[in-house]
């Protein structure tokens, strides 16, 4: 390993790689419980799937911008450590899959080269933050989301409040009020505005899909945007105090919000003003990287006619505000390209366009910058890598997360069946192609990566069992879902469960009827006038299970019989409560505190020492089998159980000793007597504790 530690020129990066290697080895040789080093790569990028014995590694892509020197970087990667395969997810990032675990630390370093990280790209961290494909470019836009987009990611990369939460915490930009960057389901969604000459944005908080989609809350109508970094910190701080912590399926910002309430929630939000170090944070766009034109970019192609090239330009090329500038769209086939294609579109970009691509929630490729007199030659190329497919984010551009692919939840097929129904749209109802009122989405589970329950008709991948207890593939239909703009949305209603053979007939009946009475409604209002019943009555004979072939316990895209398989999900992490482990997490926490402050960076010194005192109040806790679900409750029973009882004595009571953090602005007389404290608790707790086993 150690042949790359030294080409790394950014310490904190060097650090992180080697401290990922370091704790590999020491999981190797069973010096790390295997929950807890999941937990750690997890916060790294690492995931495992589906397959055992490799990982799954996501590349974290702020708002899906990639150079060209990037993507070349990414192929290297995916060559070298994988299997040439690129998958762009719905939130902008790619992942390549089948790597080799201890292999992952020099992966990391050669992304690293070209400024590409994994850090914090899966677990319970702010995940990547996406923007609309669009940001820079938008012919509507007030102004350009992507310096905001980027100024969030940097400052909360490695930021230590949102290392460890309950659960992860999704942002995101839309550039304008269409709302392309889906801000109602977010945890943080900003929409972009422009009040008296300032900017700013309207802020959506506590949305969510999964089992329970919520709708976000409007927090703001308008917010400065200088202040938008200040209010996710606080926001991230209330999340991570009174977030759930041990039930995964409640441990979402979106739980807490059902709990509380907005106006609850605001309360928590002002308790932490103080605590934030800063409360303006003015966001430098005009010193934003401005896009490389390539120079004087000329190319002669002889002039293209016909209907494909005709409809590829009705759908795939995309207005620029930017006079005589298009953007083009690649529609990407359930998100998936390789290497060989990714290099030649870099090498295209880079001599005839600007240098980079955007990667969109809808797992396609956006080609910004490039000349209308080039449009032409631009498809001449994308023709021979196969990037002229018609449909670019209309009906036929169906969204598709891995499924039983590679994902340990995947409980049926969504790639297989995305395929089959892109097929039957093309050979049977073409005039979708060119429609962008109809979104089509599909999960392989309840967890909604593929966005199944915000579409129009969406499909999830679930099982159905037969009287005779035989289990088929089955997909439950979904409709009515859609994104109306500016922070408003509705999400679909769970019509029927059928088999999942019977999807393309379930399609089939679904566009017959919109074709039919639709009468020039887009298809949600279509829907919403219809009813749930109205669908339900002509689609429920799909649903029999009496009359299953041998072909129905066959899943989409594969040849043997169906078997439900579902592994452990990594989305989230999973939570140690050994003792000894908590106790030691304090002490490299109280490590954290003392370099953070040596650094000069107090706020950071203050969270590392809240979190060592949190976790060794939890150890005791832990050892007395009582519940540690959050912060606020760990902080409120160590009270009740120790301090009230005298089985710990301190100078007052532990939440007041905990909470000066949110009573006290930061400072380093405040960090320096804080760490002190947090380092006689861990010595205080961990005495009780050797007692209490001396005397067990």
């Amino acid at each position: 390993m150690q042949s790359f530690r030294t080409e790394i020129e950014n310490p904190i990066v060097e650090k992180d790689i080697i401290e990922l290697e370091k704790k590999i080895r020491q999981f190797k040789e069973g010096g790390i419980d295997e929950e807890k080093f999941r937990s750690l790569r997890l916060a790294r990028g690492v995931y495992g799937q589906r397959q055992p014995g490799v990982q799954m590694i996501r590349i974290k892509l702020p708002y899906g911008k990639v150079t060209s020197n990037q993507l070349e970087r990414i192929s290297d990667v995916a060559d070298e450590y994988s299997t040439g395969r690129l998958h762009i997810t719905t939130r902008q990032d790619i992942q390549i899959h089948y790597v080799d675990l201890e292999r992952t630390p020099e992966l990391w370093a050669q992304l690293e080269k070209d400024k590409v990280t994994l850090r914090e790209a899966c677990g319970n961290t702010v995940r990547n933050v996406t923007a609309s494909e669009t940001a820079g470019i938008d012919v509507n836009e007030p102004f350009d989301v992507s310096p905001y987009a980027q100024t969030v990611f940097e400052y909360f990369l490695r930021n230590p409040i949102g290392q460890e939460m309950g659960r992860k915490f999704k942002v995101s930009f839309s550039a304008t009020d269409a709302d392309t960057g889906l801000s109602y389901m977010h945890d943080l969604g900003f929409i972009a505005k422009v009040k008296d000459n300032v900017r700013g944005f309207k802020v959506m908080l506590g949305g969510g899909l999964g089992s329970q989609p919520r709708h976000a809350d409007v927090l703001y109508d308008f917010l400065p945007s200088d202040k938008i970094v200040p209010l996710m910190e606080g926001v991230i701080r209330v999340f991570d105090r009174y977030g759930e912590r041990k039930s995964r399926a409640k441990a979402r910002m979106k739980f807490l919000l059902k709990d509380i309430g907005l106006e609850g929630f605001k309360v928590l939000l002002e308790e932490e003003r103080l605590a934030v170090p800063i409360q303006s944070y003015p966001i430098d766009f005009e010193n934003y990287p401005k896009p490389q034109l390539a120079d004087n970019a000329t190319a002669f192609v002889e002039k293209i006619e016909g209907e494909e090239f005709e409809s590829w330009k009705s759908t795939n090329i995309i207005p620029q505000k930017q006079e005589g500038y298009v953007a083009i769209g690649i529609k990407v086939l359930l998100g998936d390209f390789y290497t060989d294609k990714a290099r030649e579109l870099a090498k295209l970009v880079r001599d005839y366009a600007a240098g980079e691509i955007r990667l969109s929630l809808r797992q396609n490729i956006l080609i910004p910058y490039v000349k209308e007199e080039l449009i032409s030659f631009f498809y001449q190329e994308l023709k021979k890598l196969g990037f002229t497919e018609a449909g670019y984010n209309k009906a036929l551009d169906i969204t598709a997360c891995p499924g039983t692919d590679t994902c340990n939840l995947g409980i049926a097929s969504s790639t297989g069946i995305a395929a089959e129904l892109e097929r039957v749209i093309k050979a049977e109802y073409p005039q979708y192609i060119n429609n962008p009122d109809v979104v089509i989405k599909i999960s392989g589970c309840m967890n909604a990566c593929g966005q199944h329950n915000m579409a129009n008709i969406g499909f999830q991948g679930m099982s159905i069992r037969t009287k005779d207890k035989l289990v088929a593939p089955a997909l439950q239909v979904l409709l009515g879902g859609g994104n109306f703009g500016n922070g408003n949305g509705r999400f679909a209603d769970k019509v029927v469960k059928i088999p999942s053979k019977r999807g393309p007939q379930a399609l089939r009946l679904i566009l017959d009827d919109f074709n039919a009475n639709g009468n020039g409604l887009s298809f949600a209002d279509y829907y919403a006038e219809r009813g749930e019943t109205y669908f339900y009555d002509f689609l429920k004979h799909l649903s029999s299970v009496d009359n299953l072939t041998a072909e129905d316990f066959i899943d989409w895209g594969n040849a043997e019989k169906y078997k439900k398989e579902i592994g452990i999900g990594e989305c989230a992490g999973v939570i140690v409560d050994l003792v000894a482990t908590l106790f030691f997490e304090s002490e490299e926490k109280i490590a954290n505190a003392e370099e953070a402050l040596q650094q000069g960076k107090w706020a950071a010194s203050i969270y590392y020492s809240y979190q060592s005192m949190v976790n060794s109040a939890k150890a005791l806790l832990t050892a007395e089998k009582t519940k540690t679900n959050t912060h606020s409750s760990i902080i409120r029973d160590f009270d009740r159980l120790f301090v009230d009882t005298n089985k710990v004595v301190l100078d007052g009571s532990f939440e007041d000793l905990v909470l000066q953090m949110n009573k006290t602005a930061p400072s380093e007389d405040f960090a320096k007597s804080y760490l002190d404290a947090s380092k006689k608790v861990l010595r205080k707790f961990e005495a009780y504790r050797k007692l209490e086993l001396q005397e067990a």
